[in-house]
């Protein structure tokens, strides 16, 4: 049923970063015989460094909708349907765009979760407290402080690392955006039938603790679907740059290899 030949993956950036940070896995993959697209958000095509000096209204303006109107085109653009490998909130792009029927399969890492789970959200909503507040114009975007970076995506890093990938990686976000994440837009039909999804889960993940992941994935109840599970050690949410990242791209190639 999941035979395919496909072999285009399209990387899906999550929020607050920039899509320069799957550059190592594009040559991963590229190096497995996978033609590769990693495409920045809109308004998003220029470095971290630039983007956190600029005032970038546009970017506050910008709404999941538009994000998945945005990767369906890209999409249907391409030759064949993709694999989709989306982060944090890329994840759960992924899990919207399957659900429209637009890729061969998805991985979904340290996936936010979609507006219908609740198990462990609490959680999640205290520690973005500074992107919802009632008490900041939804008008502007939001820089997330050094502070949050090292507490919430790359704990356990060493502290010239968590620096240096902040100057290199981080950019403003939407607060719209955040928002939306507990919109209509962000509703998953968990009993519809989908194509292979793989969920990986970090256990230092302070930001999606596993137990949320795990929330997520349980939630699919399709017997005709396959959906995969899988946490991963030693890993924060920003694992995508971590020293054992390779490892997790590993354990993503080969459940596809296996797939389509």
């Amino acid at each position: 049923m999941y035979s395919s030949n496909a072999k285009t993956i399209l990387f899906i950036t999550g929020a607050f970063v920039s899509h320069s940070c799957w550059e190592e896995w594009i040559v991963f993959f590229e190096n497995r015989g996978y033609k590769t697209t990693a495409p920045p958000w809109p308004y998003r095509n220029e470095t971290a460094a630039i983007l956190q000096n600029e005032k970038q209204t546009k970017t506050a303006a910008i709404r999941l909708k538009d994000l998945l109107d945005y990767y369906t085109g890209i999409i249907e653009k391409l030759s064949e349907k993709p694999i989709l490998i989306g982060h944090s909130y890329g994840g759960l792009l992924v899990q919207l765009l399957v659900q429209k029927d637009l890729a061969v399969c998805g991985v979904c890492i340290h996936s936010f979760a979609p507006k219908n789970i609740w198990d462990g959200k609490f959680d999640f909503y205290k520690k973005m407290w500074n992107v919802f507040s009632i008490f900041k114009s939804s008008q502007k975007n939001y820089l997330i402080t050094f502070k949050e970076w090292q507490e919430l995506f790359t704990n356990c890093l060493l502290m010239e690392n968590q620096k240096s990938s902040y100057k290199k990686f981080v950019v403003p976000e939407s607060k719209a955006l955040i928002s939306d994440l507990h919109s209509a837009q962000a509703i998953i039909n968990f009993r519809k039938q989908h194509v292979p999804l793989l969920f990986l889960a970090g256990s230092d993940d302070r930001l999606i603790p596993q137990k949320l992941a795990y929330s997520n994935f349980k939630k699919y109840r399709n017997l005709y679907s396959i959906t995969c599970y899988k946490e991963c050690k030693n890993t924060n949410h920003f694992v995508l740059i971590q020293s054992n990242w390779k490892e997790i791209a590993d354990c993503a190639a080969n459940w596809i290899s296996k797939i389509v």
